[in-house]
């Protein structure tokens, strides 16, 4: 019996091992929730393994001959094993709590010099505001690999939830109050940013990036940024900011527009709708999008509050920046 379950723990074993079940761990965080991952895994394992092999060894051991038409003998309580299969699970499902508490404690601390990232959240796109860098808001999460960094998570609209499964932090974005993830990239690369909460139609659209550079690459996109951030400050009004906030606002997420190297598809292509359309109709669309709704594609998708979220001066470099990227010819 013990062989038995020895040899069907050494198969389940080996499969837990050897197939790579999770991505790359990019993220101190990560390595931690892994570790939390295997110990249930190898408890599962070993439970499985012992009550697997018992069966098996049971089915051949106590197995009935062809002729015998009798009833099975009567079988008893046996204590012994009644308290080993209560107290065992307990211990083991204590363990289990108390470590998970203890890492669940661990992956919510902030260290003491951490950067702040400002996260938000609406149908169907990713923002992501740089304090440190006069509030350049960007479609992409950029962080620097071994610096700590605190993404503060806010909803527009509905419930939304973040998640790189490289990093293995996932937190809901909920209307009405701010949630925090704390995070340290381990490994430079590019790592997909998921919306793991249904959110509406464009839900499997709503993606994004987040890039980890090594520090002097993040350096030079830091001093890149401010720059850039200068030159639409003092272009107030114009294309130039209508630009950065065609990504900021999320427009980049839904519609394709080349001028913006944008390629979603939960709405209407905005190179092909709007060409040579006047900035009246431009500006119409984008308050009440309801208004006129372009063939194949339903009403009430697009937000209908811009109006309220954005300036009139913003609203202005928006159209400004449209008009021009879809000027025929």
């Amino acid at each position: 019996m013990i062989l038995a379950g020895l040899a069907t723990g050494a198969v389940v074993a080996l499969v837990a091992a050897l197939i790579p079940w999770l991505p790359s761990a990019a993220s101190t965080q990560a390595r931690q929730i892994d570790n939390v991952y295997w110990l249930v895994t190898i408890i599962c394992v070993i439970i499985f393994a012992i009550v697997g092999g018992v069966s098996i060894y049971a089915v051949w051991k106590f197995r009935a001959p062809p002729d015998d038409i009798e009833d099975g003998s009567p079988i008893h309580g046996h204590t012994g094993i009644e308290i080993a299969w209560t107290a065992i699970p307990l211990a083991l499902v204590t363990a289990i709590t108390v470590y998970s508490s203890i890492v669940l404690h661990q992956v919510s601390v902030v260290s003491k010099e951490h950067g702040t990232i400002q996260v938000t959240t609406q149908q169907f796109a990713w923002s992501f505001t740089y304090p440190s860098l006069g509030g350049v808001t960007k479609g992409d999460l950029v962080l620097a690999v071994g610096r700590p960094v605190e993404l503060e998570l806010k909803s527009l609209d509905v419930i939304h939830s973040f998640w790189v499964p490289q990093f293995r932090m996932k937190q809901d974005a909920v209307p009405g109050i701010t949630t925090h993830i704390a995070l340290t990239p381990t490994k430079i690369g590019t790592y997909p940013v998921i919306c793991t909460e249904l959110c509406g139609l464009g839900h499997s659209s709503m993606r994004a990036k987040a890039i980890v550079m090594s520090l002097a690459e993040y350096g030079k996109w830091v001093r890149t940024q401010k720059g850039a951030a200068g030159s639409v400050a003092s272009s107030t009004g114009g294309a130039g900011q209508g630009k950065a906030l065609f990504t900021s606002a999320g427009c980049n997420a839904c519609h394709t527009l080349a001028a913006a190297g944008a390629s979603g598809k939960v709405g209407p292509d905005l190179d092909k709708v709007l060409q040579g359309k006047s900035a009246d109709f431009i500006r119409q669309s984008i308050v009440d999008p309801n208004a006129q709704i372009a063939p194949g594609f339903q009403p009430n998708v697009m937000p209908q509050d811009f109006q309220q979220k954005l300036s009139s001066a913003q609203l202005d470099a928006l159209v400004q920046f449209l008009v021009s990227a879809t000027k025929k010819g």
